[in-house]
């Protein structure tokens, strides 16, 4: 039987500049072109822009909603799980992914990327939180970002 895809998970701000939305995009496609399988809150923003690049590179997308329709998620997401546990769900978010990446942030960025690393998971950020030196590995891309969660998992 062969080994499952790895996961990577992509988080950033719903409200996300057009940089960020580039970046999100590019680092969902990579992860594609890599063979990871996309993880994210499914909804709008940074979500988005990474389920958009994912899909552009024909790879599969997994959205862990806040609510409990699953028509809220946006239209790139492949498997949309809704949760009914509103911003609660970015633990599972963190958690899914064996490698994080994330793209800016606003507040609930923070709490992934400590849940992420809380449970021993690499967190790769472009333009996003400094953490300090167990926290967020600094990236100059989204391409950057993505191939170096996943060689986190495959070293």
């Amino acid at each position: 039987m062969a080994d499952p895809p790895v996961s990577v998970a992509v988080i950033g701000a719903s409200d996300a500049s057009a940089e960020q939305i580039a970046d999100a995009e590019a680092a969902g496609r990579r992860l594609a072109e890599l063979g990871a399988v996309l993880v994210t809150g499914g909804r709008g923003g940074v979500m988005e822009a990474a389920c958009r690049g994912a899909k552009s590179a024909g790879g599969q997308t997994v959205g862990i909603l806040p609510g409990l329709d699953r028509s809220d998620a946006n239209p790139y997401v492949d498997v949309a799980i809704p949760t009914g546990l509103g911003e609660m769900r970015n633990a599972l978010v963190a958690r899914a992914g064996q490698a994080v990446v994330a793209v800016g942030g606003a507040w609930g960025t923070p709490a992934e990327i400590a849940f992420a690393r809380a449970a021993g998971k690499s967190v790769c950020g472009v333009g996003s939180w400094d953490l300090g030196p167990d926290g967020v590995i600094a990236v100059d891309s989204g391409v950057e970002a993505a191939e170096r969660a996943v060689a986190a998992i495959w070293p």
